[in-house]
């Protein structure tokens, strides 16, 4: 059986990592500087978060959702201190997408309207409305487009007003930065505007932190940033640094239902150990305030190189924009540097790295994309 080509692969296998670096079946060693998409938190194979899965394992990696799961619980208590929101309610599930979708389908339940708004450059996920809710024609089936998501133009909140003032808004979408847009941050006072008009108008707002959240902006979400509080964050990505797992958490306005959402893989025994020892990592090593400290030094040092048109990003989210396609320097970067970054677009390198990078990879990894440059 052949594999479905839909990915286009770099001739490396990577098979092993430690920390920020990942070591291919040569034994090349590669400075980490993309996560895996930025799912990489507490950096690879960190041994708190092997241990807490070895010892899981050997008790149960799964039962369902039909029967208590204290873990889900102690998941939610850690969660809720960590990010500021232990008011809220979560739901787990498996994936960034799955959590867009559950987020969705929860507002247009909450207000019996069906449709949405999202922005221009918006990424939210490949699956049924959340695919229709990103901003790229080219990865959407015609099933996938029913007519009732709204792209507006970026940090416009009159472009909002005007589409809410139709009354048939059920939510607003909006990542906490826009990664696969290119590293493009909402500005602080247009997501208070948000905030506001939605909350005036009955209208759900969604933060979609699955890129940006969880510490990687150097707060725990970026819209924390601008102060406010949404209906619904989705999560995912950092989460259980490299374990499925995905999730929301829900505003105390929403009243569950029995049955109204359900999975059967989410919030699995194996899952929540995983995220839990993620917590465990965050707290014990000031990961989020490391994100911070580190991010703002290596933007200071790439905004130095004359080559690199502008600098972009908060904590260890960053996207460097050049004036010349960064695919060929992508590629250099990994076969002759040792350095894995991510794109978006044509001319935006991205930068994801494990939240445990410290300043002296940053300085390595400047270093090394100097030599090219």
């Amino acid at each position: 059986m052949k594999l479905f080509d839909v990915y286009p692969l770099y001739d490396i296998e990577i098979v092993k990592g430690r920390g920020c670096y990942t070591y291919d079946t040569n034994g090349t060693e590669y400075l980490d500087l993309y996560g895996g998409h930025a799912v990489i938190s507490v950096g690879h194979s960190h041994p708190h978060y092997v241990e807490a899965i070895i010892n899981q394992a050997q008790k149960l990696v799964f039962y369902s959702n039909s029967v208590i799961n204290s873990l889900q619980q102690r998941l939610a208590d850690k969660l809720g201190q960590a990010s500021g929101y232990d008011d809220y309610q979560l739901f787990l599930v498996n994936s960034g997408a799955e959590a867009n979708e559950n987020a969705l389908k929860l507002a247009s339940f909450h207000t019996g309207k069906k449709r949405i708004l999202a922005f221009s450059k918006a990424f939210h996920g490949r699956t049924s409305l959340a695919v229709e809710a990103t901003d790229n024609p080219k990865i959407k089936a015609p099933a996938n487009v029913s007519g009732n998501v709204t792209f507006v133009p970026f940090n416009s909140i009159e472009a909002v007003n005007a589409e809410i003032a139709k009354g048939d808004v059920a939510a607003v979408i909006i990542e906490g930065i826009q990664g696969v847009g290119g590293i493009q941050i909402p500005n602080d006072d247009f997501l208070r505007q948000l905030r506001q008009v939605t909350a005036q108008s009955g209208v759900v707002l969604i933060l979609d932190e699955i890129q940006s959240g969880y510490g990687r902006t150097g707060k725990f979400f970026a819209h924390q940033y601008a102060g406010i509080r949404p209906d619904i964050i989705t999560m995912a990505k950092g989460i259980a640094n490299g374990y499925p797992m995905g999730g929301l958490l829900i505003s105390p306005m929403f009243k569950p239902v029995y049955g109204e959402l359900g999975t059967t893989f989410g919030g699995n025994h194996l899952g929540c150990a995983a995220a839990c020892a993620v917590l465990d990592i965050f707290e014990s090593e000031h990961l989020v305030d490391n994100a911070r400290r580190v991010g703002e030094h290596l933007m200071a040092e790439l905004k130095k190189i004359p080559q690199i048109k502008e600098v972009r990003g908060r904590g260890l989210m960053i996207g460097m924009e050049f004036d010349f396609p960064v695919k060929e320097l992508r590629s250099r970067l990994i076969h002759e540097q040792h350095v894995f970054t991510g794109a978006s677009g044509t001319n935006v390198l991205r930068l994801l790295p494990p939240l445990v990078l410290t300043t002296g990879q940053a300085d390595e990894f400047v270093s090394r994309l100097k030599r090219l440059l």
